[in-house]
């Protein structure tokens, strides 16, 4: 009997070690990635939507970071930073630059990352949209009158105010902001208390439908073919399977490149974002699990990479400041002067990321999309891009999912199977982590965007929206 105790006392103390061991070696993986999501969302939302980290921990980041509940935080509003610290033992810190918004320190030094200076912006005012006694989306005013439009204004209003209703305490939306653009005219916008028309927010991956547009200015250019290899250092060496990946199959998703798309510790997505210095070399690092279009699977990564293929095309054949460039080809023309494209600690833009911009800056996004890449008569996208990127990809589902922007093609011989059901087919969108959304429609001459920090996808459905206001719009 007292052997079979011994037996059991010691098959106990295994199983206890092997639990305590489990639990730091979790700890050492998960705890880096939860502070640095803390510090690097909170450095953001400080000092580029001037919000209150306060509030921004106790409604954005502690809902959807589990690890936030071990984490203390601190703001340095004079060296303009954000650390996160966990148990004492694990410390993240992002640090704000005028320009580029915040970073992550890495394992590179603070001070090195402050000495970059790839971000400056030399975009003259005289090119920058903005006057205040212009109506949008050349200046600064605000909507006009949707009846004078044909529009139903009480009904535009209902959908409005419904898409900040609360109807299911479990299930909340926490709806920031809504904009409305109907035949080119910003006819509504509503915001929620502390939020405002001047305030950038964070897109997430809306940011991938950026990255498209930077790459169809390239493609107009000549400065890259989206049908040729693309330019992955990593990829050179002699009879690597992925030399054949084409810049259309990453910005179809359909690479076949191994990525995790899931922000949890210990997981690509996430790893990449809170745990690596460069993010394109995380993902390009990646072997192929699948053959080059024969499968789609959504990847971050994959992003990422094509932003460091814009970031060295430019600096190679420009021979200037690929920021500048980002700026003064894209932004600075269409009006949208309030964005700014955070980069990683590597000095390339977080293509699939992050990137902010006022509410009304999204829907000039949107409808340049919406005016097939012309503005003011000017083309920004070359002819057939737009086309290009709202052609569905084979292998996505529903035919959801063209180059970087999401669809509402439907599924292959059956169109009424589509992600908006109440949307026309035409449809489509840039979408971002809870719930932000840039919605276009051409055939009804509508953008939609719409921000807020749902943490529940059952608590928005960017269906309803869509369906209530053109309901409002003349038939």
């Amino acid at each position: 009997m007292k052997r079979w105790l011994k037996i059991f006392l010691v098959l106990l103390l295994a199983v206890f070690l092997l639990a305590v061991g489990g639990t730091i070696w979790y700890a050492n993986k998960a705890l880096p990635i939860g502070t640095g999501f803390v510090a690097k969302y909170l450095c953001s939302s400080t000092f580029i939507s001037k919000r209150d980290p306060k509030r921004v921990f106790k409604e954005d980041v502690a809902p959807v970071n589990p690890l936030a509940k071990v984490v203390k935080w601190k703001i340095d509003r004079n060296e303009k930073s954000a650390t996160a610290t966990a148990f004492g033992m694990f410390t993240s810190k992002a640090v704000y630059r005028e320009g580029c918004g915040c970073t992550l320190v890495g394992d590179g030094s603070e001070a090195s990352l402050r000495a970059q200076t790839f971000f400056k912006r030399t975009v003259s005012p005289e090119v920058a949209t903005g006057k205040d006694t212009l109506p949008w989306p050349q200046g600064k005013q605000g909507s006009v009158d949707p009846a004078s439009l044909g529009i139903d204004p009480e009904k535009l209003r209902k959908a409005l105010d419904s898409a900040f209703d609360e109807p299911v305490p479990e299930h909340i939306r926490k709806t920031r902001a809504v904009v409305v653009v109907y035949d080119g005219k910003l006819v509504a916008e509503q915001y929620a208390p502390g939020f405002d028309a001047r305030m950038p927010l964070l897109g997430w991956s809306m940011n991938k439908s950026i990255t498209n547009a930077l790459m169809g200015i390239m493609v107009k250019k000549r400065m890259l073919n989206i049908h040729q290899p693309a330019p992955v250092p990593e990829w050179h060496k002699t009879g690597d399977p992925r030399q054949s990946i084409t810049l259309d199959q990453l910005l179809r998703m359909s690479s076949g490149l191994e990525f995790e798309e899931v922000y949890a510790p210990m997981h690509d997505a996430a790893d990449m974002l809170y745990g690596s210095d460069d993010f394109a070399a995380f993902a390009a690092q990646k072997p192929l699990d699948a053959k080059p279009d024969s499968r789609w699977s959504y990847s971050s990564g994959t992003t990422n990479i094509i932003a460091r293929a814009i970031r060295a095309t430019i600096e190679a054949q420009e021979d200037r400041n690929y920021y500048d460039f980002i700026y003064k080809e894209l932004f600075a023309r269409i009006g949208m002067t309030s964005t700014v494209l955070e980069a990683d600690a590597s000095g390339t833009f977080v293509g699939s990321s992050y990137a902010f911009a006022t509410p009304r800056d999204w829907a000039r996004f949107g409808l340049l999309y919406m005016q097939d890449g012309v503005w003011n008569g000017e083309r920004i996208l070359p002819e057939g891009w737009v086309a290009y990127t709202t052609m569905p990809t084979a292998k996505a589902p529903k035919g959801e999912y063209g180059a970087h922007f999401w669809l509402n093609a439907g599924a292959a011989g059956s169109p009424e199977d589509r992600p908006w059901p109440d949307a026309p087919r035409d449809t489509f969108a840039a979408k971002g982590f809870q719930g932000q959304r840039m919605v276009v429609i051409p055939s009804r001459k509508l953008v939609l965007v719409r921000f807020g920090a749902t943490s529940s996808n059952a608590a928005w459905q960017t269906n309803s929206l869509i369906r209530d206001v053109l309901t409002a719009l003349p038939k």
